[in-house]
């Protein structure tokens, strides 16, 4: 069975449990900068707000890349095989910005529902803000070596793995918590937010082994 096909609850807890017994990645210097910054202004607590940022910021290394891969193909049309090749890049980074994209659907909605009161300027306007610098330094990374901008998005996907997991055990209740949703047909029938954190967790992992067999293959390097 595939990650992304995991939905069962007892194998999303083991999973958990994997994930959980599995060192970190060693992250580097922009990566522990990114983060250390998360948490002076977000604070060091696992919140569904903290969680809603980190998604807005989770979309963007995937936009850089389809944007470069867009350019290069301007560039490769009488190389039909190679131009297969990065469509087929570009339409995999697709399909992972579009996951992220409902993992933000669904905590925003989640945010809405539980009435939790945010600040315009930390979640809405900041958010944007941290998205576009973390776009442009995928996207110059990506350029001068598509390697190092694998290797920034597996820091991130690997620490939002993580996350996600470790809020599940420091709330039990979301066992017992019907996930319910607008987005519940679109993402998954999963049957409470323990598992709807679990299964987003294994998202992020399977992002993580997308960029990491990236930089083993350097399919663009």
């Amino acid at each position: 069975m595939t990650v992304q096909a995991i939905c069962d609850p007892d194998q999303l807890q083991k999973e958990s449990i994997r994930t959980r017994g599995t060192p970190r990645l060693k992250y580097g210097f922009l990566s522990k900068t990114l983060f250390y910054f998360m948490d002076i202004v977000y604070g060091k607590r696992r919140t569904l707000s903290k969680f809603k940022v980190l998604e807005v910021i989770a979309r963007v290394p995937y936009q850089a890349w389809e944007s470069v891969a867009y350019v290069a193909m301007t560039h490769t049309y009488k190389h039909p095989g190679f131009a297969r090749r990065i469509f087929e890049f570009v339409r995999e980074s697709r399909v992972q910005q579009d996951n992220e994209q409902w993992h933000l659907f669904i905590l925003e909605e989640m945010v809405q529902k539980k009435g939790i009161r945010e600040n315009f300027f930390l979640h809405r306007i900041l958010p944007q803000i941290i998205a576009f610098f973390y776009y442009h330094t995928s996207w110059i990374l990506y350029v001068i070596k598509p390697s190092l901008s694998y290797t920034l998005n597996a820091h991130f996907e690997d620490h939002a793995e993580h996350e996600y997991m470790e809020f599940v055990e420091e709330n039990p209740e979301f066992q017992s918590e019907k996930f319910e949703s607008e987005f519940k047909d679109d993402y998954g029938n999963l049957q409470n937010l323990a598992d709807l954190f679990r299964r987003i967790g294994l998202d992020e992992r399977s992002h993580k082994q997308e960029s990491l067999s990236r930089i083993i293959n350097a399919r663009f390097a």
